[in-house]
């Protein structure tokens, strides 16, 4: 099943979703002491290894962060070589002063925006699918 590649359609679909919990971005040089199961996403830098996870996980294992966010699902199937989606987000959240991180996963795009900005960017990201 091939995504959607249709910016228009993109974003009049995209049914973003706040999900539950609160997530933070650490890095860690090693995830062998880390249960798989407790990180959302992996992605290895010349640096280091940076993980997303809950924050009461990150806790648990002790690890250092410093964002807090809150994790939107774009409920639409979004193809990999679409083009226009990531900006039309992010200036949209930018233009409310809320920062984004963007992350495409197979599936859906994920957005990670400050905690406290949740619920705000969800509703900007459905105003924006509304026109």
């Amino acid at each position: 099943m091939s995504g959607e590649t249709s910016l228009k359609k993109l974003i009049n679909e995209m049914d973003p979703v706040l999900n539950p919990g609160a997530y933070v971005f650490s890095t860690v040089s090693t995830t062998n002491t880390i249960n798989k199961a407790d990180i959302l996403c992996e992605f290895k830098e010349r640096e280091g290894i940076t993980i997303i996870l809950e924050r009461d996980r990150a806790d648990a294992y002790g690890l250092p962060y410093e964002f807090v966010a809150a994790w939107i699902t774009l409920n639409v199937h979004s193809a990999l070589e679409a083009k226009g989606l990531t900006a039309k987000v992010a200036t949209a959240l930018a233009g409310q002063n809320i920062s984004c991180n963007v992350i495409a996963g197979y599936y859906h795009d994920h957005i990670f925006v400050p905690h406290k900005e949740g619920n705000k960017a969800v509703d900007i990201l459905k105003a924006l699918s509304t026109h």
